[in-house]
């Protein structure tokens, strides 16, 4: 068995742009249940922004110039950061094999980042009498933690999960039918709501994590109406005003941005001003009329959502673009 920070290393060559081409080659082969979950928490977690704190003199100091709130440091969540991917009931064997896949001679047999991926997720999936789809994404989620948080780091922490077990036996197809299911209209409901009424989950772990929402609402709008006290939980959450992180209910703050991991379909399409806030908080750049990043205060819901709130918010867009063509420039010697 050799050292596993050799591979650490060999991870550590990949930016963000050769991460972006790994999960296009992996895409087909995660299953639905999780395609657009990876591709959510690879948002929530950017490569970039990570790297540059960490080659930052004061780290501290920069996540407060860019006004970073909440639990931002993947470090402080290794074991908890995929807990609304499908996958993330398998992370004790997907982490185990990680760690045991770099310390072993195949580590070093091929270049191919995503073959290191498909392997382990292959080795995972025969261990667990599993199709390999269902733990290629949380695979890919695991190479990715490595490779912000270190060897150490990764291969220190427990490797648990916490799901309730009526949770954890969902098969994906359930999953995916509540995702799609839309809400009944009872025959004399017009008579409270002559608008229909969807419900809104935040947390497809939680049975209680849900909230009714008016046809056309605004999600903010409508989670506001949930007076449980959401500030318990998450600190950024304002009393009395729901499970989303709210400030200015403008999109000027950037605290409301959530993934959506169903029904994306069923939101309006992202206005210009939305794409150009969206861009400058460096949440998500896309042409996409109803991308899976959205802010919850400029999305409105024609239908049931699954969405997931990230652990943090900031505004670091401009940020990242400036410190990507500096780091660039060093790389090539032009600066």
């Amino acid at each position: 068995m050799k050292d596993g920070r050799l591979f650490e290393a060999f991870v550590n060559r990949h930016d963000e742009d050769a991460w972006q081409r790994v999960l296009a080659e992996l895409e087909s082969h995660i299953h639905e249940v999780d395609r657009v979950a990876t591709r959510i928490w690879f948002h929530f977690f950017p490569l970039s922004l990570a790297q540059a704190l960490q080659e930052a003199e004061d780290p501290q100091a920069l996540a407060r110039e860019l006004f970073l709130d909440g639990t931002y440091r993947l470090v402080d969540q290794i074991d908890s950061s995929h807990r609304f991917l499908y996958g993330h009931r398998y992370w004790p064997e997907v982490k185990r094999a990680v760690i045991e896949y770099a310390q072993s001679p195949r580590a070093s047999q091929t270049l191919d980042l995503a073959g290191h991926v498909r392997e382990v997720a292959a080795q995972v999936a025969e261990r667990r009498r599993l199709e390999p789809s269902l733990v290629m994404g949380i695979t890919a989620v695991a190479f990715m933690t490595l490779q912000q948080v270190g060897w150490e780091a990764f291969e220190s922490t427990p490797g648990t999960i916490a799901l309730d077990p009526r949770i954890a036996a969902r098969t994906p197809e359930e999953v995916l039918a509540h995702r799609a299911r839309d809400d009944r209209q009872g025959f004399f409901s017009w008579w409270k709501y002559p608008d229909k009424v969807w419900t809104i989950t935040f947390d497809e772990n939680d049975p209680e994590a849900t909230f009714r929402l008016i046809n056309r609402q605004h999600l903010t709008t409508a989670a506001a109406q949930d007076k449980r006290p959401h500030h318990l939980r998450d600190p950024r959450c304002v009393p009395n005003e729901g499970p989303i992180p709210v400030q200015c209910r403008s999109g000027s703050c950037g605290s409301c941005w959530v993934g959506v991991l169903g029904g994306a379909e069923k939101l309006s399409e992202m206005e210009d001003y939305e794409r150009h806030r969206l861009r400058e908080f460096g949440y998500l750049e896309t042409d996409e009329p109803k991308p899976i990043i959205r802010l919850a205060c400029q999305a409105r819901a024609f239908g049931a959502v699954s969405i997931v709130i990230p652990p943090w918010n900031g505004i670091f867009g401009r940020f990242l673009r400036k410190w990507k063509q500096q780091r660039s420039m060093e790389l090539t010697g032009t600066l």
